[in-house]
């Protein structure tokens, strides 16, 4: 394909009938990917190791090919497809074979957040322009953030909706006829590294974007720390207006300083000090804004207070730094603190993040499944110190040490779970050796839980938290760390009975008490 075509390929209007256009992978992402270029007249071949049997049916429907099976060489009916354009889900890593291929051929590489740029004007405003976009990205804390500046939106009168590695793909919300006036766009480091690769006349320009935090994660997919981080400062490229960074975390400031943005985007810092002019933070309990208004080297707005926060289950640190991160990318687009507060007043943190599931005898019971990593579960055990705490899992490369002798060596016992748990017990045994340690040798996954629970139940007194924040991903046991949340919920409710004493309390205040 010419550069000339590639380049004009910047809306839903410009011609992309018969485009040859590979898509890797056929999850959510993969499918929303090949309806929307079917929809465009593009020529579509989907390409996968294995496909879900609903999409499968509906790809010849929608007038896409399918072709499945071993990607570790380049498929023939790939290569000899020759296609123009590859889309590639985010689940291919850039030392995939078929990556590789994909960048040494003449075919353009995007992934589905570049295409969802380039034809969002296929839905517009009144004035005719399409919706502003603000991007959420960080180690931890994305999914949160995302959900709570949505709602700040909406509670703005601003239409606005929660899309990307959230959930639903933005290629979704692009084509959605009822149209919005902003997305908010979680972007997972995957998705990032894929954007970084663009190269087209317009490329992706958001209104606001945060780097939350940074600390290792994916480093199976990105190689080296180093990549990962490369990768995640992509959110702030050609930023229009707001480069929201933390304050607290040196290498989001980094980011910033190092972005390539549009002329008068500002920098604004959010963490739970004092704040300076161009920041949000905390004075005297009170959450406050000094970045946007006019007098803000002398004055502050208020958002709302740490007490009216532990009324809703929202204190613990990591969340009110969530809630300031998603104040500033609201208040960006002219929301009133107001209605900034009001939002917080209806919103309700997702299930397994930091969620009391129950309080029996004294013992409280605290399911933070979604801490994938050692950086999350650092955050739940600021917020619950001395905890009986259940860790372990598939750590993807990163090495908990760090974690075990800081935050962990305040433990009152560690229950380790996980397929494989030398790495974990050994960092107990080396950095923290007067932490007591059970481990879980149960192999059958509906038999985890229920041994780490009788074991915990062993060890807590009245007083204690049990404390589910693994630092570690689940696949190892679990289908999900959402499965991996239920189980351990079901194995607490099953041990104490269903009559505890405060049995449930999902929004109790967690002060006595993190995301993704």
């Amino acid at each position: 394909m010419s550069d000339d075509r590639l380049h004009a390929l910047t809306s839903w209007h410009a011609d992309w009938k018969g485009l040859r256009v590979a898509v890797l992978g056929l999850s959510v992402t993969g499918f929303s990917v090949a309806d929307t270029l079917a929809e465009l007249g593009a020529d579509v071949l989907v390409v996968t190791e294995k496909a879900d049997e609903e999409y499968a049916r509906l790809l010849p429907v929608i007038g896409a090919r399918l072709w499945t099976g071993p990607l570790d060489t380049v498929p023939d009916t790939l290569s000899e497809f020759a296609p123009e354009v590859v889309v590639a889900s985010p689940g291919f890593a850039p030392g995939h074979p078929l990556i590789a291929w994909a960048r040494e051929s003449d075919a353009a590489l995007w992934g589905d957040v570049e295409l969802a740029w380039r034809v969002r004007d296929k839905v517009v405003r009144a004035d005719g322009s399409p919706a502003d976009w603000i991007l959420v990205t960080g180690t931890n804390g994305k999914t949160t953030t995302t959900r709570l500046t949505a709602a700040m939106l909406v509670a703005g009168g601003v239409r606005a909706a929660p899309v990307g590695n959230i959930g639903t793909p933005v290629l979704d919300a692009v084509r959605d006829p009822s149209g919005f006036d902003a997305l908010v766009v979680e972007l997972s480091s995957h998705q990032l590294w894929y954007l970084g690769l663009q190269s087209g006349p317009e490329p992706v320009s958001p209104h606001a974007a945060v780097c939350l935090n940074l600390a290792d994660d994916h480093l199976e997919w990105h190689g080296s720390f180093e990549a990962y981080r490369d990768a995640k400062a992509h959110v702030y490229d050609n930023t229009r207006v707001a480069c929201v960074y933390n304050k607290a975390d040196a290498a989001t400031r980094a980011m910033v300083e190092d972005a390539e943005v549009v002329e008068g985007a500002r920098a604004i810092g959010f963490d739970l000090g004092v704040p300076g002019p161009s920041d949000l933070g905390v004075v005297d309990g009170i959450l406050v804004d000094r970045a946007f208004l006019v007098d803000r080297r002398t004055s502050a707005l208020e958002l709302t207070t740490v007490a009216e926060l532990a009324g809703l289950g929202l204190s613990a640190p990591h969340i009110a730094a969530n809630i300031l991160a998603a104040a500033a990318l609201a208040r960006s687009l002219d929301v009133s603190p107001a209605d900034v507060r009001d939002a917080l007043r209806g919103f309700r943190l997702d299930p397994h993040r930091i969620e009391v599931v129950a309080r029996h005898e004294g013992v409280t019971w605290v399911d933070d499944s979604k801490a994938t990593n050692p950086h999350a579960a650092a955050s739940s055990l600021t917020a619950y110190p001395g905890a009986v705490w259940v860790v372990g899992g598939l750590l993807k490369g990163v090495d908990i040490s760090g974690l075990v002798a800081g935050r962990g060596a305040q433990a009152k016992a560690a229950i380790v779970i996980g397929a494989d748990r030398e790495a974990v017990v050994t960092a107990f045994s080396r950095h923290a050796p007067g932490v007591p340690v059970f481990e879980v040798d149960a192999i059958e996954t509906e038999e985890v839980m229920t041994r780490a629970v009788e074991l915990a139940a062993g060890i807590a007194r009245d007083g204690d938290v049990v404390l589910l924040a693994p630092a570690a991903a689940s696949f190892d046991q679990f289908a999900s760390y959402a499965d991996r949340g239920r189980r351990f919920a079901d194995a607490v409710k099953e041990r104490i009975g269903t009559g505890g004493e405060d049995e449930h309390d999902a929004s109790a205040d967690p002060d006595a008490a993190r995301d993704a």
